[in-house]
């Protein structure tokens, strides 16, 4: 919270990006290094427009949005929330994606 003060949120949602993009980087350097085989299926024609679409909104719109509601919420508010992000994904998985969610999971949740 005391870095959304003095940055502006633009900037924090990108630097927040540059760093998964650093530890992705890491862990493929890593794993071409120690030679092991891809593990990710190939990409077709066809999953470019998901995959544009996945990057704009995960990849983009979500950052800047977390960090504008961040900068403009008190941090007791934005705690819970951020604690209710991962239940609500799960939530939403389960109920519109029909997610196997089992019993070690809602316990876990």
């Amino acid at each position: 919270m005391l870095l959304l003060g003095a940055i502006d949120p633009w900037m924090m949602a990108g630097l927040l990006y540059l760093g998964a993009g650093a530890g992705l980087a890491a862990v493929h350097l890593s794993r071409t290094a120690l030679r092991l085989p891809a593990v990710e299926a190939p990409l077709r024609r066809t999953d470019v427009p998901w995959l544009a679409l996945v990057i704009l909104t995960g990849g983009v719109l979500g950052p800047l949005l977390l960090m504008f509601g961040l900068a403009r919420t008190d941090g007791a508010s934005a705690s819970l929330l951020l604690k209710l992000e991962g239940v609500a994904t799960m939530a939403i998985a389960w109920l519109a994606f029909r997610e196997n969610v089992d019993r070690r999971l809602l316990l876990g949740a």
